[in-house]
């Protein structure tokens, strides 16, 4: 059984790799390419790739992600990149006679207010995030490419759709990175120069949910080892995405305090209420994946430890 990890030096690519090898998964099996090596939103190096290759599964975690600023800033990046990357995947795929595919996709493809706990059911209900929108469109299309396919071809092709990701192999970068390495990070630094304040964006009363990245990996490889009877028996043809997540939230600012004791910020914490706070909460109905057999396990604040011990350890590789 041979895998090809599309997106395997990402954060979430890069754990799916080392819990497979945990797994016993020999490394032979697992088919990589760095982004120089294939150019995934080119298509006709994507065809020859698969054709070469013929894998006998892939998982997609290949993604352009980023914060509400990198989103604010470069939605057409964000838009065609992924739509060109999920097309280009899962069609070769399919050209290639690959019958199993996992797409990683994202919680921001439910609406902007969806009622909470977001369940499956709440896909294509309402409003989208318009911080946001471009990524989400395009991570709504993999699903409905996946399913779309299954209809037409009878293949398998599975989706998951994490909740907040962070861990080892997050982006610290300043004003492209998502709000929890960005926080370890500007607090670290406000630590060591002494400063007596930080400031965050918006009001500090949205509520996240985050999952440490092992988990995820862990939950994906769950999800893409079921039978299909199994996973048939919790899904739906037209509604085949499942939820991944811990199942519980915390405020911005109770986030943000974890993170000032984590790194040893001893100032004060302000809030610059003229940032947009994005969407007011966004907790994931797992209860679909519950009842499957899988539950995370990695506690808030010993991850969020960890990933600040990863993050002094490799700060000086990192992109800045």
């Amino acid at each position: 059984m041979r895998t090809f990890i599309a997106g395997h030096r990402g954060m979430v690519g890069s754990a799916i790799h080392r819990q497979m090898l945990k797994q016993g998964t020999p490394a032979d099996a697992i088919v990589t390419r760095t982004h120089a090596e294939l150019d995934l939103t080119d298509q006709s190096a994507v065809a020859r790739f698969m054709q070469d290759e013929k894998p006998d599964q892939v998982i997609l975690a290949a993604a352009k992600v980023g914060g509400i600023h990198a989103n604010n800033t470069y939605p057409a990046e964000f838009i065609y990149e992924n739509l060109m990357m999920e097309a280009n995947v899962i069609h070769q795929a399919f050209k290639a006679g690959v019958g199993k595919l996992l797409f990683l996709g994202s919680s921001c493809i439910y609406p902007k207010m969806a009622e909470q706990p977001m369940a499956e059911t709440a896909l294509l209900t309402g409003t989208l995030e318009p911080t946001n929108e471009p990524y989400a469109i395009a991570k709504i299309a993999g699903i409905k490419l996946c399913e779309s396919y299954n209809r037409q071809y009878g293949v398998d092709y599975r989706s998951v759709m994490p909740t907040n990701l962070y861990g080892p192999g997050d982006n610290f970068h300043p004003e492209n990175s998502h709000v929890l390495p960005a926080l370890l990070r500007r607090f670290h630094e406000a630590a060591l120069s002494g400063q007596e304040e930080v400031a965050i964006w918006g009001t500090g009363t949205p509520r996240r949910e985050f999952l440490h990245v092992d988990d995820m990996a862990a939950a994906s490889l769950f999800v893409l080892d079921l039978d299909q009877e199994s996973y048939a028996a919790n899904t739906d043809p037209m509604l085949s995405h499942i939820n991944v997540g811990t199942g519980t939230d915390i405020s911005i600012a109770d986030l943000a305090r974890l993170i000032a004791q984590v790194t040893g910020f001893g100032g004060t914490i302000a809030f610059d209420r003229d940032k947009p706070d994005g969407t007011p909460r966004k907790l994931m109905d797992v209860s679909r994946l519950s009842s499957m057999g899988w539950t995370a396990g990695i506690p808030l604040e010993g991850g969020v430890q960890e990933t600040f011990e990863w993050y002094l350890e490799h700060r000086s590789d990192l992109r800045h």
